[in-house]
This record gives structure tokens, sequence and C-alpha cells, in this order.
């Protein structure tokens, strides 16, 4: 168990020998990841397991890999979902009262994949509800807690992938991004984060929150095991009618620690002084200059209406959710009020009991800006904005290769600090909302501390090409050993 448990915090590729090597096997590795969620219980990152079908699904695993018959990378790896990316058989909460009892009857996409691969789903993380806030406060699991300092947050929504990661429970975890929500919580828990284009994962199967920026990622220990993870879970899907009809790269291909040639804009509006905490910016800008020290240059870019980012993101993403959460009405699934008097207080009552404070926010500020009289002023203008925001990044691209910002203004901050200040909290997604609206790939990874705390990198690549930033991320984790650092011990 020891042997397997020290497993789980190293990468693909060491679990990938030791597994091939029969040095351990699927059946240890999955016990090991199953036992270290129970022990870490109090960091709340896991709402459920799968003990019976994961040790099933090893041992099928370990007869596979002694026969030679490997699948993929991930072939006898325990890997965790987010609460909103269903599984047959398997609860689907969205971290809601709502869905608190609901049983998904069918298989996301991504699930599939990732079981024709021979991964070992060995439970689901936790979130906030219906992937709505950045703390992984707003659950009904009770919050998670980051790794590196319990007392502070892992960020959000996907905190507890996250936060399983970092913490050792499973080397991948797959989490959902539709502002920030795969890349802010890396930041905050020192691991990798991979939101990929939009439309090149299917989002059939995750539970939607704003359809037109949601877009599945994973999270792993390096960039390598992104990409491998990725090639795992992209590609076209008919079932999805914003999914990309594009081949799959081999990514992992593209991982060869060369950025000679290559150019990376710097975005004058992410660099302010004013309200980002300095160890932040001087953490970032040394990553900057280990990347130039390498090979690759750097140009100043503008992207004009960042300021507009947050204000954009929150009337579309809340519009989006008004209507998505709409099915949810104690008729079909999920919670239903009891001895309703009528229609309508069967509705209210079911919606009321079940949402959250920050879900009826949010249900309640998207339906007020698709209201007659407001659409145009709120939401048609918000669209329109949009529009401005993706063509900033098109000039931008015109004289760099990729952008390089921070992945938040900050470092984790502390567990309750936000919850009474909602635009507070809003805020910590400012560095990372535009890549969503324009329907960019981007990715967060450790680039060091301040104050004890892990700062994130963020890396945007034009669309579609993924390659690029994985490529320059893989050569700077050669360069540095950001990567390599883990929680401290007892934390």
């Amino acid at each position: 168990m020891g042997q397997a448990e020290d497993l789980l915090a190293k990468g693909l590729a060491d679990q990938r020998a030791a597994l091939d090597g029969g040095d351990v096997s699927a059946s240890a590795l999955v016990d090991a990841s199953l036992a270290r969620i129970e022990a870490t219980a109090s960091l709340s990152a896991v709402v459920s397991t799968r003990p019976d079908a994961a040790r099933a699904e090893a041992e099928a695993a370990a007869q596979r890999i002694a026969e030679g018959g490997a699948r993929s990378v991930l072939d006898g790896v325990p890997i965790l979902l987010k609460d909103n990316i269903v599984q047959a058989g398997e609860p689907a909460t969205c971290a809601s009262r709502i869905l608190e009892n609901f049983v998904s009857p069918y298989d996301a996409t991504v699930t599939e994949k990732l079981q024709a691969a021979g991964a070992i789903i060995v439970g689901r993380a936790n979130m906030d509800e219906f992937a709505m806030g950045s703390s992984t406060e707003n659950t009904i699991y009770g919050a998670a807690h980051n790794p590196w300092d319990p007392t502070k947050a892992c960020g959000g929504s996907s905190g507890g992938s996250a936060a399983a990661v970092a913490a050792g429970l499973v080397p991948v975890a797959l989490g959902s991004d539709t502002g920030g929500s795969i890349r802010q919580p890396a930041g905050c828990c020192g691991v990798v984060g991979l939101k990929p284009t939009y439309g090149r994962v299917s989002r059939w199967g995750l539970v939607a929150f704003a359809s037109s920026l949601d877009q599945i990622g994973p999270f792993g220990r390096s960039v390598a095991d992104c990409a491998a993870t990725l090639e795992v879970i992209a590609g076209y899907d008919e079932r999805d009618s914003t999914s990309v009809p594009e081949d799959v790269p081999k990514w992992t291909a593209a991982l060869d620690g060369e950025v000679a040639g290559l150019t990376i804009g710097l975005p004058e509006e992410y660099f302010v002084e004013e309200g980002v905490d300095p160890g932040v910016l001087a953490r970032v800008r040394e990553a900057i200059g280990e990347l130039e020290s390498a090979g690759a240059k750097t140009v100043p870019v503008s992207l004009p209406h960042t300021e507009h980012a947050i204000a954009t993101y929150y009337v579309i993403a809340t519009a989006e959710a008004s209507s998505n959460l709409a099915r949810f009405d104690g008729v079909r699934y999920g919670r239903r009020a009891d001895r309703p008097e009528d229609l309508q207080d069967l509705y209210m009552r079911s919606r009321s009991e079940g949402f959250g404070p920050e879900v009826k926010r949010r249900i309640l500020l998207g339906t007020y800006v698709l209201s007659a009289g407001y659409y145009d002023a709120y939401y048609g203008k918000a669209q329109r904005v949009r529009t401005l925001i993706r063509r900033d990044f098109d000039r931008a691209f015109a004289s760099c290769d990729l952008i390089v910002t921070p992945t938040m203004p900050e470092t984790a901050f502390g567990l309750g600090e936000k919850s009474d200040d909602p635009l507070s909290m809003y805020l910590s997604d400012v560095y990372t909302t535009s890549v969503n609206l324009a329907g960019l790939p981007g990715l967060s990874m450790p680039c060091g501390l301040s104050n004890g705390m892990p700062v994130g990198l963020q890396l945007i690549g034009k669309p579609l090409d993924e390659a690029t930033i994985l490529r320059v991320g893989d050569a700077f984790e050669r360069l540095t050993d950001h990567h390599s650092l883990r929680p401290p011990e007892g934390a």
C-alpha cells in the first residue's frame, strides 16, 4: 500500500511504468486511492465513492495489463469526476439539494471515453452548486478545504477536483470551466488545469450551467498528464451540437521542451499594480523571465475590453443559467415538495427548497436581464461586448503565438472571507472569464509561492491551438520545479 500511495502523487508516466512493469497492480492503486480519500475526508474534496465497482474494474484492468493489453496511459489509473458530469448508475447531485437523490441513467461522453481507455472512476468531486461559485463553499457537502492550508478556499467551482489532485488522492480529475472554474482552483491548489477550446470536448452529460461557456477539462500533476488526458476525452460528438468536427491531435508529441522562436503576448490590462497581490505579479514576471531565457520573445499587447469582461460574463452566464435551470421544477426529476397545494405551489416550493442562495441569486439576475424591456439593454448589449472581447484576442494573436497572464489577482483566500460579498467573489475570476467568452483554450500551472501559497500562471492560446500552450507549459516545467512542490504534510 505504501508504494501505491506514493505513486498517487506522481505523474501518469510513473504510474504507467509501475503498472506495466508489475511493480504495483491496478487493484493496489485503486485501494490506495480509496484509502487516501477516506483518510483525508476532512478536506471535503470527494463527495461519493464507488468502491465495489472501482475494485471490480481494477481487477479487470490488472488482468489486461498482465496480458500486455493496456488500452491507454490511463488504463488502471484512478480518476475522479466533478459532480456535474454524469455516470450511469451513480449519483449526480451538482452539490445541490434539488438533485440530492438523483442517480444518472446514462454516461456522459467523457465518462464513456474514460472507461473505454481503462481509467477507473473511483468517485465524484465536490463543487459549487451547479458550478456557481469561486470557492467550493456553495455546496450541500460542506466547503472543500485547500490542502496547502485548510483554512483557505481551494477555488471553484471545480475545487474538489483540484484539491483531490493536490492532496494526492488521484493523479487526474475532471472538472468543468464556465468562467475559470478549472484554471482558478488549479491556481489556488498548485496543480495544472486545462480548459480546452470551446467544443473540443463534448458537453453531452455535463449538467449545464451556461451552455455557450461551459467546457470540460482535466486537472493533473503536470502539463504532460493534462495533455495525455485530453487526448482521451477530446473529439467530435454528434450528440453535442456545439462539438467541433476536428481530429484529436497527438498533444503529447508536441511536448518537446522548446520555446525558442515563440512570441508571448503580455496584455497591459492584466499587469496593473492596483488590486493585485505583489507576490503574484513577482512570480508571474519571474516565470516570463524563465521563458525569455529559453528563447521566447515577449511583446506588449492590448485587450482593451477586459474591463467589461466580468460584467459581460455575469449577464450572459446568469441568463443562460436561468434558462437551463428552469427544467428543475419538481415534476420530472429531482426534489419535489411534499403535499403541494397546486402546480404553482409545487414549482415554487420545490425550487425554493432545492436551490441554494447563490443559485437563486443567479437565476434572479438571469431572469431579470432576459425580461421584457431589459433584454436589449443587458443581454443584447452583453453579446455585442462579447464579440468585441473576441476581436481583441484576434488582434492580439496577430502579433503573438500565445498570451501569458496571472491566473488570479491573489493566492487562495480564506474560507468565509468573501461569502458575504458576492461582487468580491466574482472578481476572483477577473483574469479567466474573457477566455470563456472568446471560446479559447487556457492553461493554469503553478509558478511558485507567495506567502506560502501557490501562484497560478495562465497561458492562453489561439482557437484549437492547445498544442502551443501545452508545449510552453511543459517547457516551463522543465526549466523550473514549481510543479513538483507539494502541500506541507499535516496542513
